[in-house]
């Protein structure tokens, strides 16, 4: 059973199937090969069940509040602020690349659109000012990464509900790791321009003035961070319902800044709609092929077959972190996390982790798939909107940051309480 569960698996990303119709047809195929029952006439029940559920209003509404700031032009005039007050660290805009990334990841929380959106305002500044391409290049494909990891994540809201933890806790959990990680990807750039000077490029002159008048620019979307995420740990809102005020408060800001125009909201309602029927979508197959496996008894089989190997704890999740790097490489993220997660969710917590720690160690697997080749999706995002030179690039400016995520997973392994200690005080508090 399961040795055919990984060849259909397989079989299928040879084959390039989309994602959404990948997990449901493997979810097809072993019902049939397996199941006594007729499991495919669930999948009308399974559907309306599991899109009812009202933790998933939230992922529209978060796609739809990043879209609105990037309309209102709050993102550019945020990404020049974070460069004024970064430029005169050795790396210049690189570092304001990894800033600005960390800023929109707060009101995004997507990988794909924090890249996209960083790239169309960084890539005409590095042009002028001369920086070296790759590193430049990988600095904003790794900065996009945070926009899964920074909460609100649309990634971590799927996770929660396919592992049946609390999205709070979650969100709390990526926090610290979120600020070492964008700190490890500032050392990085600076490291490497203190050892070849060449990289950094020329740097701007700011004035303390001009610095101190960009703040205002980066009020906004940090009113909204705290908007949202604070009504959820204040216990004001759900997650769904801080999102719901994330959108107001972004369509007054839109307002307030004359950018609320019938072309901006049409261009903003047809990106989210888009973006949300494939989040969607997929989730909905993921929910069929979980049904599944419970049903014919797989996620049991599994967890018997790894605790059959006798490997040590620390032995059996480094063989699940190895899995997930080489299944990052070939696999889009969210089609990874949905397809994989209720298979590796229980064997973890058999292994005795937290499933929320986890959930933080799957998250940051997920933003290596980003930025692996050869479908490392941040690299083909910015390559596009570069629109000159090789994408080989992208890849070896890439390459370094992917060694951050590395570490910052051996961090995790060692120190579990850096993910863990927020949500533990948020316990006691409550």
């Amino acid at each position: 059973m399961l040795s055919t569960t990984v060849i259909l698996l397989l079989g299928l990303l040879a084959l390039s199937v989309a994602a959404a119709a990948s997990v449901g047809i493997l979810g097809l195929a072993l019902s049939e090969l397996f199941s006594p029952l007729p499991l495919a006439n669930a999948i009308g029940e399974l559907a309306w069940g599991s899109s009812a559920e009202f933790l998933l209003v939230a992922i529209p509404l978060y796609v739809l509040m990043g879209e609105l700031l990037v309309s209102s032009g709050v993102a550019g005039r945020m990404y020049a602020a974070v460069a004024k007050w970064v430029s005169w660290l050795p790396g210049g805009l690189m570092n304001a690349n990894i800033g600005a990334s960390a800023l929109f990841s707060a009101t995004s929380g997507s990988s794909v659109a924090t890249a996209a959106t960083i790239s169309t305002l960084a890539l005409p500044e590095q042009r002028k000012a001369g920086y070296s391409a790759p590193l430049f290049l990988g600095s904003i494909a790794a900065g996009g990464t945070l926009g899964i990891l920074i909460p609100p994540s649309i990634n971590m809201i799927v996770f929660a509900l396919i592992a049946n933890v609390s999205v709070p806790k979650l969100y709390l959990a990526a926090t610290l790791p979120a600020v070492v990680l964008a700190g490890l990807f500032v050392l990085l750039i600076i490291c490497a321009c203190l050892v070849r000077p060449g990289l950094a490029g020329e740097r701007p002159v700011v004035t303390w003035r001009e610095r101190i008048e960009s703040l205002l620019h980066l009020i906004p979307p940090l009113a909204i961070f705290a908007l949202v995420i604070g009504v959820i740990y204040g216990g004001i809102a759900t997650a769904s319902e801080s999102a719901a005020l994330g959108v107001i408060a972004a369509l007054l800001l839109a307002w307030y800044k004359k950018a609320l125009t019938i072309a901006t909201l049409r261009r903003a309602f047809e990106s989210t709609m888009r973006t949300t029927g494939m989040i969607i979508l997929i989730t909905l197959s993921a929910f069929f092929l979980n049904f599944v496996l419970s049903s014919i008894g797989l996620t049991t089989s599994l967890v018997q077959f790894v605790t059959g190997l006798e490997l040590s704890t620390m032995g059996t999740m480094l063989a699940i972190i190895l899995f997930y790097i080489l299944l990052g490489c070939f696999m889009d993220t969210l089609a990874m996390l949905v397809t994989t997660a209720p298979l590796t969710v229980p064997i973890v917590m058999a292994l005795g982790f937290d499933p929320i720690w986890f959930g933080v160690m799957l998250i940051l697997l997920c933003e290596m798939g980003q930025l692996t080749p050869p479908f490392g999706m941040n690299l083909f995002v910015v390559h596009s909107i570069r629109g000159e030179g090789k994408f080989i690039d992208v890849i070896y400016g890439a390459l370094p940051f992917c060694l951050i995520l590395l570490l910052m997973l051996g961090i995790l392994l060692v120190f579990p309480q850096l993910a863990l200690w927020l949500p533990t005080q948020m316990s006691s508090v409550s």
